[in-house]
């Protein structure tokens, strides 16, 4: 009994021996020991390569980051500000310059550098024309007297005018030729150029708003006074300046010395082939006589008595 106790316990220290020196079973835990050692999980000795961090590749001609050093995000961009929208204050209507193919500029091109006074013809012929600038009182009874003796006449508006009386602007369009006067009436050679040039634009623009007629490429400057400078910017823009030969001087009215009868005779004692006759459309600010619109129907008489016949601008120009 006491050999077998001796025995068995040496037995058991020889097995540990055994175990802890002989070769490792594959899948088995290696023993504990105070120093960490490698797993292994074959008999023959491998190295597991580490993986690097996924990274994304940058497109060809793209700096990569830095590995240690985390991209920037971009600051969002702010919108600009914009100005709050104004209302643009209203205009008048403005009529462009008239076309060099439009035909008002053949007839202009034929009277460059003119003011004309008198048509030029041999023949008998007077042209009656009329300003309006103010008052329309004489409108209906001059329209009455030339629809009544079947005379032609050529009227010239201002813009202001054509505003203003608007139903007398577009009876006088409805049965005559219209030409411009300006917008404003103004002393053009007291202007500069480009002024010169917003009153005929201006002027031909409200008329034609009102009367739906051009009034291109008739044209008469306010109170006659003109230079070569602005008889030269009328032409640019294709008009002709028309003047007169004879101002009937009715406009002054009684309180200017004038009579209906001093009128007549004004006209007919001027009598000549293309006479340009100038007669007025209103009524005298001061005593209210209309002596051109009463003188009328005996200048038509005297004239055709002494064998004129009448024509209207367009025909003879």
């Amino acid at each position: 009994m006491s050999g077998s106790r001796v025995v068995g316990p040496a037995v058991a220290a020889l097995l540990v021996g055994l175990a802890a020196c002989g070769p490792s079973t594959p899948g088995a835990a290696p023993s504990p020991t105070p120093t960490p050692r490698p797993n292994a999980t074959s008999t023959a000795s491998t190295t597991i390569p580490t993986v690097p961090p996924s990274t994304t590749t940058p497109p060809p001609g793209t700096a990569s980051p830095s590995p240690t050093t985390r991209p920037t995000t971009p600051a969002t961009p702010v919108a600009p500000t914009r100005p709050a929208p104004t209302r643009p204050a209203p205009t008048r209507p403005v009529a462009p310059p008239v076309p060099a193919t439009d035909p008002a500029c053949t007839v202009a091109g034929r009277h460059l550098g003119e003011d004309v006074e008198v048509v030029r013809t041999s023949r008998r012929v007077v042209a009656l024309t009329f300003d309006g600038g103010a008052s329309d009182a004489a409108v209906a009874p001059i329209l009455a007297t030339l629809a009544r003796e079947g005379v032609p006449a050529t009227f010239f508006l201002t813009g202001d005018f054509a505003r203003d009386h608007r139903a007398a602007a577009r009876a006088i369009a409805a049965a005559h030729p219209v030409g411009n006067h300006t917008e404003n009436h103004p002393d053009l050679t007291t202007l500069r150029s480009t002024a010169v040039v917003d009153e005929v634009r201006d002027g031909a623009a409200t008329i034609r708003s009102v009367t739906g007629r051009t009034t291109a490429p008739w044209f008469r400057f306010p109170f006659g006074a003109r230079d070569d400078r602005t008889i030269r910017l009328v032409n640019e823009e294709c008009y002709v300046a028309v003047r007169w030969s004879v101002d009937s001087l009715g406009w002054k009215g009684t309180s200017g010395g004038m009579t209906s009868a001093r009128v007549r005779d004004r006209v007919l004692g001027a009598a000549r082939p293309g006479l340009i006759v100038l007669m007025h459309v209103g009524a005298n600010p001061d005593d209210g006589t209309t002596l051109d619109a009463d003188a009328l129907p005996a200048v038509i008489d005297g004239l055709r008595e002494a064998g004129y016949s009448f024509v209207s601008l367009p025909q003879v120009l």
